[in-house]
């Protein structure tokens, strides 16, 4: 009887997560209703409340199926390729696609704030680190002499960095790149980090050699 409730449960909480990002996808997160997303997922207001704390629950659990989504993107834009440089564009490249594709998705994953009392889960927040890893394993390539703290923090400036420009150039924010010219000026960024860190190791090298 209890795993009868239990299936019961699971399918109600994956169709309010399907009915939620549908919603998401379509009219963005500012316009999310509780009322809406259970309507659409075929049961009363208080359903919802059964499954997830508040409606803030329920988009973490979209925020992190969007960011699998992004994840199985990424791992097949990167099979077959081994060059540490050509693995940093295609990551750029791949991130830019999504966010193109998802629009509305890909900016709740930043736009979704939980309230000052409430910490986010540790499951959702290491949803967020395989963009790092991936970032992390070329650079470690590129200059292994990097330490694994110096290696994580240059990974997340990089990643920071390639969102500013995709997220300022999306919002056509006065300073973001020309829709044409985005692809082209993304790759000629990678590119320079890339060489940066690849000269980086050859400088360490010169130090080294007696």
């Amino acid at each position: 009887m209890a795993g009868r409730r239990e299936m019961k449960r699971e399918d109600l909480k994956a169709r309010l997560i399907e009915a939620a990002t549908r919603r998401i996808a379509e009219n963005g997160l500012a316009n999310l209703r509780a009322r809406d997303v259970t309507q659409d997922a075929g049961c009363a207001l208080g359903g919802l409340y059964t499954v997830f704390r508040d409606l803030d629950e329920l988009v973490l659990h979209v925020n992190s199926a969007t960011l699998g989504l992004l994840e199985a993107d990424l791992v097949a834009a990167l099979e077959g390729r081994e060059e540490p440089a050509q693995q940093l564009r295609i990551l750029a490249h791949g991130y830019l696609e999504f966010a193109l594709a998802n629009r509305n998705l890909w900016s709740a994953l930043f736009d979704h704030r939980l309230p000052d009392t409430v910490e986010a889960p540790a499951w959702h927040l290491e949803k967020h680190m395989f963009l790092i890893q991936f970032i992390a394993r070329p650079l470690a390539t590129l200059n292994p002499q990097m330490s694994e703290e110096d290696l994580r923090i240059r990974a997340l400036t990089l990643f920071a960095a390639v969102h500013g420009i995709i997220s300022i150039s999306l919002e056509a924010r006065f300073v973001g790149i020309p829709a044409g010219r985005l692809e082209s000026e993304l790759d000629d960024f990678v590119g320079l980090l890339a060489a940066g860190a690849a000269a980086g190791r050859t400088e360490a090298d010169d130090v080294q050699t007696p």
